[in-house]
């Protein structure tokens, strides 16, 4: 899916968004790894990346290719600083109305418009995502952009303190 857009952030730099394709590979991942070293709220730990830059390569090319999916970037002042997608939750005819989105940026709210209406084009009626219920600033953001929460895992994610993080399961119907 290719997406393309450009805006101005609140303090006045430029924030450009795209789909990524395979010569972003190696930066992507590299903010991928950044993003995820630096807050407990995503799903995983920086070292447990399974993909090579080769590996995201392929990635961003297959979802560039793909009518339904899509990873954008998003570059502020000509600098990779996060990306976000949507994939599809699965192919059964019960489950194609659905997609999963998923966030590593700094600039989120901007991200999370562009693939809400990506998510449109691409046919899907429902974008879902999880969010650690400590994340009050995320979960403000997404109830803004109108998701709704509809439901709570108390031990969702375990962190390897042994602590556990509660998540909150919340979609928007497009």
């Amino acid at each position: 899916m290719q997406y393309t857009k450009t805006l101005t952030t609140k303090t006045g730099s430029e924030l450009y968004l795209r789909n990524g394709d395979a010569p972003d590979g190696r930066a992507a991942l590299a903010v991928f790894n950044k993003t995820h070293a630096e807050t407990e709220y995503l799903l995983t730990y920086p070292d447990e990346s399974s993909m090579t830059a080769e590996q995201e390569a392929e990635f961003l090319a297959q979802a560039t290719k793909s009518a339904r999916e899509i990873e954008i970037l998003a570059f502020v002042d000509g600098q990779l600083a996060g990306t976000a997608g949507i994939s599809a939750v699965g192919k059964p005819c019960k489950l194609v109305h659905r997609a999963e989105f998923g966030i590593g940026i700094l600039q989120g709210y901007a991200l999370t418009a562009a693939c809400i209406d990506c998510a449109r084009q691409a046919g899907y009626l429902q974008l879902e995502l999880d969010v650690v219920a400590d994340n009050a600033r995320a979960i403000a953001m997404y109830k803004k952009l109108g998701f709704v929460e509809y439901g709570r895992n108390p031990r969702g994610f375990r962190k390897r303190s042994g602590d556990y993080q509660e998540l909150v399961y919340m979609r928007v119907e497009l």
